[in-house]
Parts: C-alpha cells; sequence; structure tokens
C-alpha cells in the first residue's frame, strides 16, 4: 500500500532542496527598457535610432536605479527584471547640450543618492535626493569644480569619498579624495592607470584587436572594494567594437599603485548574437550576489548605437574578480541563490535552454530592399529583416525544422525609419505570436495586443513550455518606422542528442607575437555554434567567446607574458557537449 504522506514529505523535501533560482523569474540580454533614442542630430544621418550605454546601477534602499547615457532620467527595479522609468534632466534648462547626463556617476552616501554627469565645465551639479524613486531632487553643491570625464565617485567605509575619471586615447585614469563637506577635491588628482597594450592584446583598437589606426581608449572608471582590497575597473579599447571590455587593476589603497589582475579582462563578450561588455558597474544584489552591468555594442546607424547588458559576478577563493558571459544572451535564471560568489554556481544559473532557429527557413510578408529575411535569424545584432511598411498585419514565421519544446521567445525590434530624437515616453510595441505543429493551424502563444510598454528586446517566458515547429510573429503596432527585427529567437529544447564532443582542438600561439592565438577544431556535424573557454589555470577558464558555424578563431587578446589554458565546447538545439579537458598554452 502507497504511504501517501510520506511520497508527498519526500516530493516536499525534493523542491526545497532544487537550487532556488530553479523556481525563479528569468531574463535575457540584452536588458529590456525604453532605450531612448540618439538626440545628437548629426549622428544620425544614415538614421534615428535608440542608443545608450555606460550604465551604473545602484542598489539603494533595497531598490535597485539604473542611470546610462543621454536618456533624460533614469528606471528602478525592484528585482532587476521590472524597470521603470523616472523622466528627469539633470542639466540646468540654460544648458543647450545634446550630452544631457553622459556616462554619469552614481552613488549612495548614507541614505542620500548622488549622481554627478560628465563634464568638465564649471557649472554642472553634483545632485542629491534621498526620494529617487518619486523623483524628488536637489543640488548638493552647484558644480564640481574639477569636473572629470566618465567619473565615478566611490565611498570608502571610513567614510573616506575618492573620485576617479579618465576617457582618453592619450591620458590614463585618475583619482583624488573628495572632501566630504564641500564636495571639492582635496589637491590634485593622482595618475593611476594607463593602457599596456604592447603586453595586453585585448587592449589594442579594432573590432579584431589589431588596428593601428588609432590609440586604445581608456574609459569608465570604477572602484569595487572586496577583502579590503580595492579593484579599479575601466573600459577599453573602444565602444564600436565587440572585444569592448573591462579591466581590472588592483591595490591595497584607494589611490594605488595598482597592478593589474592576471584575469584580464574580467569582462568580456567579443561572441554571440549582442556582443561587448565594456564600462560597466559591479554592484550586489538584496542577498549578497555580485554583478556587473555594461555596454554591448550594435554600431550600425552610428559607431556609439549600443545597448546594455548584464551578467552575473564575483570573486572567487583567491579573490580573483570574474564576470560570467557564457551564454550571456540567453536566459538565466535571475535568482542566484544567497551570496554564491562561486563561478560554477553561477554557471548553472543557465536555463539550458537552447536557440532552437539559428539560420532555419524563414518566410515574411514582404521585405524592404537588402534587409532580408535570414536577417532575423542569424544571430547577429547587427543585421535585419525590415517588412516594407509599419502597418499592422506585417509579419515573419519562422520554421523550427522540427517539433520542439518552446521554453522561451526574445523579439529584437530593429530601427527602420524610425522618425525620433531623443527620449519619447507613451510610445509602445503590440503583437501578437503564434505556434503551430504543421504550419496550417495556428494557436496564440502570446497576446500583447493591448500592450501600451516600449519593449525593443521584448523577453517572454513562458509559464508553460509547447511543442511547436513553426512561430509566426504578426506586427499590430510599432512606435513607428518599419516593422524590422533583428533577432526572433526561440528557446527550448530540440528532440535530438546534445552534439559530440570537439576533436582535435589546438591553439596555436607563436613567439612572435604572444598577445595572439589561432584556434583550430575538427568540425562537429551536429553543431551550430562553440563556446571557447580561457582563464590562467584550468580550474579559472572564466571568459568565454561563442562562435558559431566555423571551426577556427583568430585571437588576439592575451597577456604575452603569461601562460593560458583553453577548453572547448559543441552547441546544437539538444544541448551542449561535454567540455574538452583543458590544454596548457604556454
Amino acid at each position: 500500500m502507497l504511504n501517501l504522506p510520506r511520497i508527498l514529505t519526500v516530493l516536499l523535501s525534493c523542491l526545497l532542496s532544487l537550487p532556488a533560482y530553479a523556481q525563479q523569474t528569468t531574463y535575457c540580454n540584452p536588458i529590456n527598457i525604453d532605450y531612448g533614442y540618439c538626440p545628437i542630430p548629426n549622428f544620425t544621418e544614415w538614421g534615428k535610432h535608440r542608443a545608450t550605454a555606460d550604465p551604473v546601477i545602484v542598489n539603494y534602499k533595497g531598490d535597485f536605479y539604473l542611470f546610462s547615457t543621454n536618456q533624460w532620467g533614469y528606471w528602478w527595479s525592484p528585482d532587476l527584471s521590472q524597470w521603470h522609468f523616472v523622466s528627469r534632466k539633470f542639466l540646468k534648462p540654460w544648458h543647450k547640450v545634446y550630452d544631457e547626463l553622459c556616462a554619469p556617476a552614481v552613488w549612495v552616501m548614507g541614505d542620500t543618492m548622488m549622481v554627478f554627469g560628465s563634464t568638465y565645465s564649471s557649472n554642472f551639479p553634483i545632485w542629491m535626493s534621498t526620494d529617487p524613486k518619486d523623483n524628488q531632487w536637489k543640488e548638493a553643491v552647484d558644480s564640481f569644480a574639477a569636473g572629470g570625464w566618465d567619473p565615478a565617485f566611490f565611498l570608502d567605509d571610513d567614510g573616506k569619498l575618492y573620485q576617479y575619471n579618465g576617457s582618453s586615447n592619450r591620458y590614463p585614469l585618475y583619482g583624488g579624495e573628495v572632501d566630504r563637506k564641500t564636495l571639492q577635491l582635496k589637491g590634485a588628482r593622482k595618475e593611476l592607470y594607463m593602457l599596456e597594450d604592447y603586453r595586453y592584446g585585448w587592449q589594442r583598437f579594432g573590432e579584431y584587436m589589431d588596428n593601428t589606426f588609432l590609440d586604445p581608449f581608456i574609459e569608465g572608471a570604477w572602484m569595487t572594494k572586496h577583502n579590503g582590497k580595492y579593484y579599479l575597473q575601466y573600459g577599453a579599447p573602444g565602444t564600436e567594437f565587440s572585444g569592448y571590455a573591462d579591466g581590472v587593476v588592483v591595490s591595497d589603497h584607494p589611490l594605488g599603485p595598482f597592478r593589474p589582475q592576471a584575469h584580464n579582462p574580467f569582462s568580456f563578450k567579443p561572441g554571440g548574437f549582442a556582443r561587448g561588455a565594456g564600462h560597466g558597474a559591479t554592484f550586489q544584489d538584496n542577498k549578497g550576489n555580485w554583478w556587473h552591468v555594461s555596454s554591448m555594442v550594435i554600431a550600425v546607424k552610428n559607431s556609439f548605437e549600443r545597448r546594455l547588458g548584464c551578467w552575473p559576478a564575483g570573486f572567487d577563493k583567491d579573490d580573483v574578480l570574474y564576470c560570467n558571459t557564457a551564454f550571456g544572451d540567453y536566459p538565466h535564471y535571475l535568482n542566484r541563490g544567497s551570496n554564491i560568489n562561486s563561478f560554477e554556481t553561477d554557471s548553472r544559473s543557465f536555463t539550458g535552454w537552447m536557440l532552437l532557429n539559428y539560420n532555419k527557413p524563414v518566410i515574411v510578408s514582404s521585405t524592404l530592399g537588402g534587409y532580408l529575411p535570414n536577417n532575423a535569424v542569424d544571430e547577429n545584432i547587427k543585421t535585419y529583416w525590415s517588412a516594407a511598411t509599419g502597418n499592422k498585419g506585417e509579419w515573419l514565421q519562422s520554421d523550427l525544422g522540427e517539433v520542439s519544446t518552446v521554453h522561451a521567445v526574445q523579439i529584437n525590434y530593429a530601427d527602420q525609419d524610425a522618425p525620433f530624437l531623443g527620449k519619447q515616453t507613451g510610445i509602445y510595441h503590440q503583437y501578437l505570436l503564434y505556434y503551430s505543429l504543421d504550419g496550417k493551424k495556428w494557436q496564440v502563444l502570446i497576446d500583447k495586443s493591448n500592450n501600451q510598454a516600449d519593449v525593443p528586446h521584448d523577453y517572454v517566458a513562458l509559464p508553460h513550455p509547447v511543442k511547436a515547429r513553426y512561430i509566426k510573429l504578426v506586427n499590430v503596432h510599432m512606435p513607428g518606422g518599419t516593422f524590422a527585427i533583428s533577432g526572433l529567437r526561440i528557446f527550448g529544447k530540440g528532440n535530438g542528442p546534445a552534439p559530440d564532443s570537439v576533436k582535435s582542438f589546438v591553439v596555436l600561439r607563436t613567439e612572435k607575437d604572444k598577445r595572439s592565438a589561432w584556434i583550430k577544431w575538427r568540425p562537429v556535424d551536429n553543431a551550430y555554434a562553440y563556446n571557447i573557454y580561457f582563464g590562467m589555470a584550468p580550474d579559472k577558464l572564466y571568459n568565454c567567446i561563442m562562435v558559431h558555424n566555423a571551426n577556427d578563431y583568430f585571437f588576439k587578446g592575451m597577456d604575452k607574458d603569461l601562460p593560458y589554458y583553453y577548453s572547448i565546447e559543441a552547441i546544437n538545439e539538444n544541448g551542449i557537449s561535454a567540455r574538452t579537458a583543458p590544454i596548457a598554452v604556454p
């Protein structure tokens, strides 16, 4: 006879033993917020477009506040999932400039939030608020006389306040102590760190870290303190590139001397759908977990066309700062538990929902010029399909190739013939998403025909997975311009086996330039992509490069003075292969 109470007890025990994130909200980069449009007319000659970068997230009274460049306001969230926009201009009314709040500094002192923007003028205030959710601000001081581009302020636990700044390919990052009473610098700034691209390949300018047209830029300072050490973070080599990353130097004092951490860059995402992970900020959630928010590149309409991404971060047992961007634009669980501080455990926050429609067949209602249908499924945010109009009824249909289990969908809109400059409120997207087993009988999967929100990177995790082979996206309303999609991304699980493990994995590093390597492997027949992991030790493969539809990769981002370790895994619609054993690359 079944012992029903005992069975229920065992089942409940099993559920309670699951990681906390297993039953929680999921998210998917780029962050889905109502990005403002570029406000600068001569930056939009190739088309008006959304743009922001240089993000800061601070935890204030248990809520999270997100500030970024030129948004004419900021967002707050109780959970890092649902963001609410607060409209606010921080420049005084007589300042007729487009860069309203560029690369902002945001910090908390006591019960007060402080905000300052990039400037070298003497008339930009430091603002303060004890109720930013209700948009209540006043001037703390009418100007920060020393100014600074890409500023950051850091309040140490001894009560001392410091400011860091710098954005240049000629000058270093600077830092100095700030008087808490006057909110002005105490004496002169110190030079803290200058790029060393002769040693660190990832600091070289250019899309492939080999461009000699310009010297690399160092910018976007941010300071984090952990276990008595100071981690000064910075962006390099240029925000226009997929390899835009955040590095870190470490000191026993907030003003140095600093030494580069061996694991560098610590925030790095040069592959996948949306690339780049530079000029960001590291912060903690309400459970003590570390996160890193930073800029992602599009750079189609303009070099500074960008989005935002957020990834698990932390310090390992040796106090090495890391940021986990593996599968960094796939769905992840938002709740990581309490103060995990483990790269291995952070990796488990990946849902395991695979991309089901990479380069699969697409049919559409119409096409505008060369913005071809397959661009919507090629895993490249820089390319997009556009319908001929933005009218209700334009549609895009994706064939998954076989009946699969669908868990989530991300709809990434592109800007084609957008009519706006600057931040817009009151605009919205509306659509219907259908699914079908045979392409003939359709059922509604997601109904946002009454949506009133601006959702340029809308991500929806289904309450219950469905079986489908075909997914059809139908436009109901666009904020403006044509119905254009850079990525209709369907996530879930296929019905076949996971890919085979990679064979013949080789990393060729020459003495001529040890910053660079040619990485090669035998292609896996049932794989559409690969993750290349690398790091400074076999158990510290913290960086990841996702490569699609290829079996080699030229990587030029190493420290020429240090050995590396590499491993690779194959990816398909059904799962991930076993990783290869780490190989040493002296």
